[in-house]
């Protein structure tokens, strides 16, 4: 990842934990090893420092999970793209429909 990040190549999460993995994995310009648990804390105004687009479920209201979404991208923007969700009757949840966040 960091080679291809180091050639400009986008770095995709999937999934809200791998952002948080890879996040708190950061270091001095790089994704180090890194073994034990995190307090990272994404919510908007966090400045992402490795990740470029995120491929994610649609989550409960109020989660963790929006919250760091909405610090991801745009909260209307996230906003908007629910409310088509629940009109094409997409799937919530773990096992739900996803998106991919650019």
């Amino acid at each position: 990842m960091n080679d291809s990040k180091s050639k400009g190549k986008k770095i995709i999460a999937v999934g809200t934990s791998t952002v948080r993995a890879l996040e708190s994995a950061y270091e001095n310009g790089k994704v180090r090893p890194y073994n034990g648990y995190t307090n990272l804390f994404i919510k908007p105004g966090y400045n992402f420092k490795f990740i470029d687009a995120l491929i994610t479920n649609f989550h409960l209201p109020n989660s963790t999970h929006l919250i760091l979404i909405c610090a991801f991208a745009d909260s209307e923007i996230i906003e908007k793209a629910y409310k088509i969700a629940i009109e094409k009757k997409y799937r919530f949840y773990s096992y739900g429909d996803s998106m991919m966040i650019i």
